[in-house]
Order: structure tokens, then C-alpha cells, then sequence
């Protein structure tokens, strides 16, 4: 008999254990794994911070470097090919001029080429030359009418610097075609170097074509041999698997590099590929293959900032506290609701003898009692329902307060590492270089906008230059369209005349005519009511005192401040009012911080050499990195006064202070998740359904024999349910039974035909 109920017992635990896999135990064991894996990363993962030479957002600051050098330098290149292209097609539209005028024309509007030069192609005989030698024999005339036979080409003179020619093509009926000719420096033109910088461009093979700031040091020169190898084997990549998904900003294979170590400082290179300005698509420059290098030395740090021993301690202080957790759940509610199942199959099998073993707390408690009661009710004795056992005052604490103290034993854990541990403050050291190339950038894009706006005049005064009196409207409107076309920095081109009517017209409709009359300036900032407008005048002199005007998007100017990694730039004018920006803004409003104010007026200062660029350390409000940088260099964008004001928040940079601090905030809320998710669910599958089985296990212990009971999931609290359920039919039936027997007994009463 003792063997038979042994087999019982142990057959019904298999039934539990089985049951087990959809109730408590997972969202307990889900837990447990969280809290142990977090414990885990927190100790050995979570504190290695600051192991490295130097701070990653130093590396990440020399890639943008070199970013900037790529898009100035294909800007550069890519306007060269568009000005000859341009004007050979200008002049091919109007009448035969000589080829000493073409060349005479072309260096009075624009100063940027190292030398021109025109050939007649059949002869291959020189026309006409101006600025340096070109090596001209090196040009192959027969292939001009293949496919890309105008594109650019590189050649190497003969003191061994490379040149890139760019060709155009001038024809006229009845005269022999003439190529066009300029030469090009492949130096990166307008980055600010500073001090101690290099920056070199690369050919695919990894040859040096061209440096700056290498000076005469032999060990720079092997550094830069040994970062161009590299550089150019790292350019060869696609630039969909050279960055991580979704980091945009640059469009092309961009990188950093670490180089040799020498008396505490640390080589750092940036390098980029020459890439077209939308994603996926090129130019004739970009397929040149060139990649930009850029490289100064950086301090090392030989201390990292985290501190291991907080992070073990942390890990430590979790597991105490899960454990804590964990066993609470599983004494206080994992093992009494496992306790009811087995009891509730045996009542429920009819083994009514034994009384039934009462947990101490919550629902389970009430639900023990309530099972008492009904096996007491089943054996017949008489006052079950009143007399009946009632749990403690413990059996009155619920399950859900049991959850909560969970919930605040781990919450006790999370919330200091969300709110109070390792926070960086305003005394953060932000390393040199990173305000040295926060400057540097800021002095670059300076020049950028400066470079862009001269071209933009420039531009006008090649159209305006090979207008003539005869063009009729029609003909000016279409040179006006193509040149919109090729530029899409004008929102409108026009020829307006003395009077202020507008001859011919493409793009928008225009603002200003008739309003500026004589005083006519070459660039002019006008506000609309609504956003800065920039208006730039060129003379047409064959046109008896009109000029073309164009009218610049402010969103030209916008996107050139645009650079990742630089933060809130800002152009500001004379009177330091926003006139654009990266960002959303007001139009000529005051910046929005007086430290960035006094920056702007030190920048600007007129002593010793001049206005220059600055950078500072703001600590008001948080730790930022600020730079001014003004636009000089001069051109038609230098009476405009305009500045360049760049504001990086530091603690959005690999910092090491701000990596220790932004590793505490996921560690507490990766904690904070994970309990919130596990406790979660232990809250929805078991809680809930167990509060409500306390209730209407406790409605049937009174007396409810009508209301049917269903199991909400399949599980602990289910199988309880589903003998409940048993339990409550088999009182029914005792109920009918003993209703019969007493009317049976009862004086005068006949048994119905056809029964004994």
C-alpha cells in the first residue's frame, strides 16, 4: 500500500513538473538569468573604460578631419571640371574669339588655376598659354571622342608634382575645334591646419600625390608612409560595410587610425575617400580614386578613468539583491502555489482524510483555507462553512505586496546608477586636441562658405562676360536656365536692366528689382520678413549697364555648415544676429548665450595679426566645446563680416568620464527593464489570475454551488482552478443526494410508479 501511494505521488509531481512549463517558474527563471547575465557584463565588460592610448572621440575627430579635407578637396575639383565646362560652352554659343581672349577672359574671372592653355585638336598644335608649363604631349587628342574623352586626368610634371587637367571643348562653325585646358593643385584647398597637423592626398595605390604640414621630419614621413598604405587599402572597401548601420553623415569609406608612440604622444590619423555628395552616386572627380589623409599627434593616457572595483562591487550588489529577490518569490509564492496544486488534486481525487497543509501568505493562504473548508464540507461534518480554519494575519499580505518589495529590493540597485553614481559634472577634462580640431574645423568651414559664395560671383561674372547686345530674351533666358542647372545654389538668375525691369528670367520670382538702383552691391544680405536672403550682382558689360543677379537659397549656405561631429553651427552677421545655421533657427536673432557672444567679439578683434579663430571650454550649463572662426581670405565674402560659430556638447563625445557615465545609466536601465519585464510577467500570468481564484475559491467554501469556474491559463493556478471546478460539481451532487435522501424519509411520501 505504502509502494502504491509512493508511485501516486511521484506520478503526480511528473504532472506538476510538466504544468510548471507555462506558469511561475519561467518568468522566476527569466529572472534569474537577467540578473546574472547583467551581474556578468556589469563585472567584466560594462568597466573597461579608458583602457586605450587615447580617447575614441579623438579618433573620431580626426576621421571628420579628414572628411572635411575629402568634400573641400572634391567641392574644389568637382567646381573646376563645372567652370570649364561651363564657360567653353558659353563661348562656343556666341561669336569666334581668339584664343588668347578665351584664356584672358577666363584668369580675369576666375584666379584658382595653376595654368591654361588652348590646342587645336587636329594639329594638336598650342595655341595659346597662360600661368605654368602643362605637359600637354601627355594628352592623347585622338581619344576625345570617346566615351569620358573630356573627363579629367591626372599627370605628373616634370619636377615630379601631379597636376589634374580639366578639358573643355570649343567649337565655332567653320573654325577648327580647340580643347580647353587648366591645371589643378591636388592640395586640399582651405583646411586649417594648425599645429602639428599633416594632411596628404592619396592615389589608389596609396602614392602621395600631394602633402601639407609634413615639414622635413623624417619620422612624419615615415608615419605618413605608413598611414597612406593603410589608408589606401581601407579606401578599397564598400562604403555600405565600412560603418556601422544607420551612422550616416559621410557617403563615402571614411576611418581612424592609430599610429607610432613617442614620448607620451600618439599618432592619430583620419582618412577618407573622394565621394559624390548623394550616396551611391559619383563624379568624374571621385573616380579618380583619391583618399584624403590627415594625422597629428595626441597626448596619451596611460590611467584608465573607470574604476574596476566599482563595477565588481555593483555586480556583487546585484546578485545579493536578486538573490534576495529570487528567493522571496520562490518561498513566498513559488513553493506554496506549487503546495496547492497537490493539494487541490488530492481533494479534488476524493483523498479527503488528511487535512489540507495551509501556506503562510497571500492568496495562497486564503485559497488553502478555502480548500480546508471544502474537504471538511465533502466529509459531511457538520458546521464546515463557519468553523472552518482562516488564514493569519500574514495569510492578509498579499501576493502582488510580496511583488512590490521585489520590485523595490531591485529598483534599489537600478536607481542610484540611473540618477546619483559616476555622473561626470562640469569639471570633465576634454582632451586639447578635440578644442584644437573643434577650431580647426570651425576655420575650415568658414572658408568653405567664403570658397562657395566667391564662386557663386564668380559664376555671374563669366555668364555676364559672354553676354552680348544681340542675344535676344529668349537666348538669355536659356543661358540663364543652364547655368541655374549646373549650380543649384540660386533660387532665381535674372538680367535686370538700369530701370529695374528684368530682361530674361529663370527660377523663382524676383525679390529686388527695381530697388537697389545704382548702389548696386556685389553681395548683399537683405531680410524678407521670413528668412535672410543673399542677392549677388554681376556687370554685363555689353549690355549698356545691366547685370545678372542671382538670388542664393539660404539653404545653399545652410547645408554647408552641415558637417557631423561639430555640433550647432551658426553664421552670425556684423551685429552677431543669426543669419543661418545647421539647425533650426530665427532669422537674425542674437545667439542665444552670452559666452558665445564675447567669443564671436575675440574673434573679430582687429590686433596683431588680425581677426582669427578661437575655441574655448564653456562649463555654464554643461561642459560644451565652443569655437569662432571669421570669414577672411577675401573675395566678394569679405564686407559681408560674417562669422562661423560652432557648439559641441561634450557630453555627447567618447569622453571617458562621459563613457563611465553613460555605461552606469544602460547597466541601471538594463536592471531597471529587466525587472520591470520578469516581474511583469509573473504579474499578468500568475498574480492576477491568483487573486481572483483566492476570490472565488472563497465564494465556494460559502456556499456558491452555481457559478461554474474556468481556468484563464494553463498552468498552477489552472490546475487549481480545474479541481475547484471538481470539487464544486462533486458538493452539487452531494447536495441532490442528500436532498433526495431527506425527501425520501419524509411521512406520506409514495415512490412513483415504476420504482423501487
Amino acid at each position: 500500500m505504502a509502494a502504491s501511494r509512493s508511485k501516486r505521488r511521484r506520478r503526480t509531481r511528473r504532472r506538476a513538473d510538466m504544468s510548471l512549463l507555462g506558469g511561475i517558474r519561467p518568468p522566476i527563471a527569466a529572472l534569474s538569468a537577467v540578473l546574472l547575465a547583467l551581474a556578468a557584463l556589469t563585472a567584466f565588460q560594462l568597466g573597461h573604460i579608458g583602457k586605450g592610448a587615447v580617447p575614441p572621440a579623438v579618433l573620431t575627430s580626426q576621421q571628420h578631419f579628414a572628411e572635411d579635407g575629402a568634400i573641400a578637396l572634391r567641392t574644389s575639383l568637382d567646381e573646376s571640371v563645372t567652370d570649364i565646362g561651363r564657360t567653353a560652352s558659353l563661348f562656343s554659343a556666341g561669336a569666334p574669339v581668339s584664343p588668347d581672349s578665351v584664356l584672358d577672359k577666363l584668369g580675369s574671372v576666375y584666379q584658382k588655376w595653376r595654368g591654361t592653355a588652348v590646342i587645336e585638336i587636329k594639329s594638336g598644335r598650342l595655341e595659346a598659354q597662360r600661368g605654368e608649363n602643362l605637359p600637354l604631349t601627355a594628352l592623347d587628342l585622338t581619344t576625345l571622342n570617346g566615351e569620358n574623352g573630356l573627363a579629367p586626368r591626372m599627370v605628373r610634371l616634370e619636377d615630379g608634382q601631379v597636376r589634374l587637367l580639366t578639358l573643355g571643348l570649343l567649337s565655332w562653325p567653320g573654325r577648327p575645334q580647340e580643347l580647353l585646358v587648366a591645371s589643378s593643385s591636388l592640395k586640399v584647398p582651405g583646411v586649417s591646419l594648425g599645429k602639428g597637423r599633416a594632411i596628404a592626398v592619396l592615389d589608389a595605390s596609396g602614392h602621395v600625390l600631394s602633402s601639407s604640414g609634413i615639414g622635413s621630419s623624417e619620422r612624419a614621413d615615415k608615419q605618413l608612409a605608413a598611414f597612406a598604405r593603410t589608408a589606401a587599402e581601407k579606401a578599397k572597401r564598400n562604403p555600405l560595410q565600412s560603418k556601422e548601420p544607420g551612422s550616416g553623415g559621410f557617403p563615402g569609406v571614411s576611418g581612424s587610425l592609430l599610429g607610432d608612440s613617442a614620448a607620451g604622444q600618439r599618432s592619430v590619423a583620419g582618412y577618407a575617400k573622394l565621394s559624390g555628395p548623394t550616396p551611391g552616386e559619383g563624379t568624374d572627380v571621385t573616380a579618380l580614386g583619391l583618399t584624403v589623409v590627415s594625422f597629428v599627434s595626441a597626448t596619451e593616457q596611460h590611467s584608465a578613468v573607470g574604476d574596476s572595483f566599482f563595477w565588481i562591487a555593483a555586480a556583487g550588489a546585484l546578485l545579493a539583491l536578486g538573490a534576495l529577490a529570487v528567493g522571496l518569490l520562490v518561498v513566498t509564492v513559488q513553493r506554496p502555489l506549487l503546495q496547492l496544486f497537490l493539494e487541490s488534486r488530492r481533494i479534488g481525487r476524493g483523498d479527503l482524510h488528511r487535512p489540507v497543509t495551509l501556506p503562510k501568505y497571500g492568496e495562497a493562504a486564503r485559497i488553502g483555507a478555502a480548500l480546508d473548508r471544502l474537504r471538511r464540507q465533502l466529509l459531511g461534518e457538520p458546521g464546515a462553512p463557519a468553523d472552518s480554519p482562516r488564514p493569519g494575519r500574514r495569510g492578509r499580505i498579499g501576493t502582488r505586496a510580496l511583488l512590490v518589495l521585489c520590485a523595490v529590493l531591485l529598483l534599489a540597485w537600478s536607481a542610484p546608477l540611473l540618477l546619483t553614481l559616476n555622473r561626470a559634472g562640469t569639471s570633465v577634462k576634454v582632451p586639447q586636441t578635440i578644442v584644437d580640431d573643434q577650431r580647426e574645423r570651425t576655420e575650415t568651414v568658414a572658408d568653405r562658405v567664403r570658397r562657395a559664395l566667391n564662386e557663386g560671383h564668380a559664376d555671374l561674372t563669366a555668364v555676364a562676360s559672354v553676354l552680348t547686345a544681340k542675344a535676344t530674351p529668349a537666348e538669355l533666358t536659356s543661358v540663364l536656365e543652364r547655368t541655374r542647372a549646373e549650380h543649384g545654389r540660386y533660387a532665381s538668375l535674372y538680367v535686370l536692366k538700369p530701370d529695374g525691369t528684368v530682361l530674361a528670367r529663370a527660377g523663382a520670382e524676383p525679390h529686388l528689382t527695381g530697388v537697389r538702383g545704382g548702389s548696386r552691391e556685389a553681395l548683399a544680405v537683405t531680410d524678407t520678413g521670413h528668412e535672410p536672403l543673399l542677392t549677388e550682382y554681376a556687370e554685363a558689360p555689353a549690355l549698356g549697364g545691366a547685370a545678372v543677379v542671382g538670388e542664393l537659397r539660404i539653404d545653399f549656405v545652410n547645408a554647408l555648415l552641415r558637417r557631423p561631429g561639430m555640433g550647432e553651427v551658426r553664421v552670425v552677421d556684423a551685429k552677431h544676429r543669426v543669419v543661418g545655421s545647421n539647425n533650426g533657427y530665427r532669422a537674425f536673432t542674437k545667439l542665444p548665450d552670452a559666452a558665445l557672444d564675447s567669443l564671436v567679439t575675440s574673434a573679430n578683434q582687429k590686433t596683431g595679426k588680425g581677426p582669427g579663430s578661437r575655441a574655448a571650454v564653456l562649463r555654464d550649463g554643461g561642459t560644451s566645446i565652443a569655437a569662432a572662426a571669421p570669414l577672411t581670405g577675401g573675395g566678394v565674402a569679405q564686407p559681408l563680416d560674417w562669422t562661423i560659430v560652432s557648439l559641441q556638447h561634450a557630453k555627447g563625445l567618447e569622453i571617458p568620464a562621459y563613457t563611465v557615465q553613460n555605461r552606469t545609466v544602460l547597466a541601471g536601465l538594463l536592471g531597471l527593464t529587466g525587472a520591470a519585464a520578469c516581474l511583469g510577467w509573473l504579474h499578468i500570468i500568475v498574480v492576477r489570475p491568483l487573486r481572483t481564484l483566492a476570490e472565488r475559491a472563497e465564494a465556494v467554501a460559502d456556499g456558491d454551488r452555481r457559478t461554474v469556474l474556468y481556468p484563464t491559463h494553463h498552468d498552477e493556478v489552472g490546475a487549481v482552478t480545474r479541481s475547484l471546478e471538481v470539487i464544486r460539481q462533486r458538493l452539487q451532487e452531494q447536495r441532490k443526494r442528500d436532498a433526495g435522501a431527506d425527501a425520501s424519509r419524509t411521512p406520506g411520501r409514495t415512490t412513483p410508479a415504476g420504482r423501487n
